[in-house]
C-alpha cells in the first residue's frame, strides 16, 4: 500500500480560515475508504502576533509551531495564512519542506489563462504576491490606497465572524474594482476572502489560494515515503 506523508498545518490566523482550509483539504483528497485520507497535525494558534499591526515579531512563534509539528511527526508543512508567508524562512528552519500558498495560487492563475491578476490581500501579502507572481510572468493589480484601507477594515470584520450580506457585497465590489482595472483573474490572497467570495460572484476566474494550497498539499503528501 502506498504510504502518504503526514501534513503539518500552521493555523489559527484566523481560526475560521484554518477550518476552511481543512475542509478543502479533505475535499481535495481522492479516497476509496476512510484510511486513504491524509494524517494531518494542526496547530490552531490565534495567539500568533498580528502580521499586519503588531509590534511583536510573529517569526519566532511560527518557527516554534513548525518545530512542534515536526516533532509531532509532520513531514510536510503548510501555512493557512497568506501574509504569514513573509516568515517562510523561519518556518523552513525546522528542516521540513513548505508548500507555498502564493506560488500555487500563481500557478492556478496561469493555468486559468490570466496574465494580469488582481489580488485581494493585506499590504504585506500584496508585496509577497508581487514578488512571487512576477517570477511567474504575471502582473499583479491591486486596489487604490483608499480601497485597500476599506479592505483591511472589512478583513478584521470577517475575522470576527461577520460573514453576512454586507461583507459579501463589499468584497465583491472590491473584486470588481480590480476587474475594472484590467484584472483577468482574482486571487483570494487572504484566507478570509473565500469565506465571503466565490466564483459565482465574478465574471473572471476566481483563484481561491486556500483551495490551491489544499490541492498542492495532497500532491506533496501523496509522494511515497522512502
Amino acid at each position: 500500500m502506498t504510504k502518504t506523508k503526514t501534513l503539518g498545518v500552521l493555523g489559527g490566523m484566523g481560526p475560521a480560515a484554518t477550518l476552511d482550509f481543512l475542509a478543502k483539504l479533505q475535499a481535495a483528497t481522492p479516497v476509496q475508504r476512510e484510511q486513504d485520507h491524509l494524517r494531518v497535525l494542526v496547530d490552531i494558534n490565534p495567539k500568533v502576533p498580528d502580521r499586519n499591526t503588531s509590534q511583536d515579531d510573529p517569526g519566532p512563534v511560527l518557527a516554534a509551531m513548525a518545530a512542534g509539528l515536526r516533532d509531532g511527526g509532520a513531514q510536510v508543512l503548510a501555512i493557512a495564512c497568506n501574509t504569514a508567508h513573509a516568515f517562510a524562512d523561519e518556518v523552513r528552519a525546522c528542516g521540513l519542506p513548505l508548500v507555498n500558498m502564493l506560488e500555487v495560487a500563481g500557478q492556478a492563475a496561469r493555468a486559468a489563462g490570466a496574465a494580469r491578476v488582481g489580488v485581494l490581500g493585506t499590504g504585506l501579502a500584496l508585496g509577497l504576491y508581487r514578488d512571487t507572481l512576477s517570477h511567474q510572468g504575471l502582473e499583479v493589480i491591486t486596489l487604490d490606497d483608499h480601497e485597500q484601507v476599506e479592505f483591511m477594515a472589512l478583513l478584521y470584520r470577517i475575522k470576527l465572524g461577520d460573514l453576512g450580506p454586507d461583507s459579501r457585497e463589499t468584497t465583491a465590489a472590491l473584486a470588481h474594482r480590480l476587474i475594472g482595472k484590467g484584472a483577468q483573474a482574482i486571487i483570494a490572497g487572504c484566507t478570509e476572502v473565500p469565506l465571503v467570495l466565490g466564483a459565482a460572484d465574478l465574471a473572471v476566474p476566481f483563484i481561491d489560494a486556500t483551495e490551491a494550497l489544499a490541492r498542492a498539499c495532497v500532491a506533496a503528501c501523496a509522494e511515497t515515503n522512502a
